[in-house]
């Protein structure tokens, strides 16, 4: 195990004894390593495809539709004449939710944007199905443009966490770099680099100002 110093594992003990914090800090930790995995819960290709007797994954690699009989450079197996090929001749394993952040949804219940079907009657629902249960679930409904919005937020959520990151990462380089050229020389180049720093910081609240007026 990695060996705390006094003050850190007193930092430690004190955040553990926050619970709120505590516990939003795992349920954030979680939320994020499953959005790792966006593709394989969100997704309107199968995780993994029989077809022919060939094992395919469709989620790790994009096929042409001519493999199945059709035509287009890319399959879209959302098509009810793929989906019924390929159950002809195999099976397909699907995510928990069939949508991708971009699958535009052209048979709503309701027009777009559609509330959860979850809201929904089954006579709302009759127009494009027996009842609301036989239809591919929106857990929290669409957006105006039929997407479905749990999709939408997996993938939005982790390339906002990922930019968020990524972009901590490189300011701590560079912060840490530039600290150490104003520290190493000093004098006229310490001046002139934290003032340079100091306008460069002030530039996003100047641009802020500068719409809103």
């Amino acid at each position: 195990f990695l060996k705390l110093s006094p003050i850190n594992r007193r930092r430690l003990d004190n955040f553990k004894r926050n619970r709120r914090g505590f516990w939003s800090f795992w349920i954030f930790l979680i939320c994020f390593v499953l959005s790792l995995f966006a593709e394989f819960i969100a997704n309107d290709r199968p995780i993994i495809a029989s077809y022919k007797g060939e094992i395919l994954f469709p989620v790790l690699k994009t096929y042409p539709e001519e493999k199945f009989g059709g035509f287009l450079a890319e399959t879209d197996y959302r098509d009810p004449e793929i989906a019924k090929e390929i159950e002809a001749n195999g099976w397909m394993l699907w995510p928990p939710i069939r949508f991708s952040y971009r699958t535009h949804q052209r048979d709503l219940p309701t027009p777009a944007p559609s509330p959860p079907t979850w809201w929904l009657s089954d006579a709302q629902c009759k127009s494009v199905a027996e009842s609301c249960r036989a239809l591919e679930w929106n857990w929290l409904g669409t957006d105006d443009q039929g997407r479905d919005v749990v999709a939408r937020l997996i993938y939005g959520f982790r390339i906002s966490i990922l930019f968020g990151l990524i972009l901590a990462g490189v300011s701590s380089m560079i912060g840490i770099a530039a600290g150490a050229v104003q520290g190493y020389f000093g004098g006229l180049t310490d001046l002139i680099s934290q003032r340079f720093i100091e306008i460069w910081s002030s530039l996003p609240h100047l641009y802020l100002l500068i719409i809103v007026s």
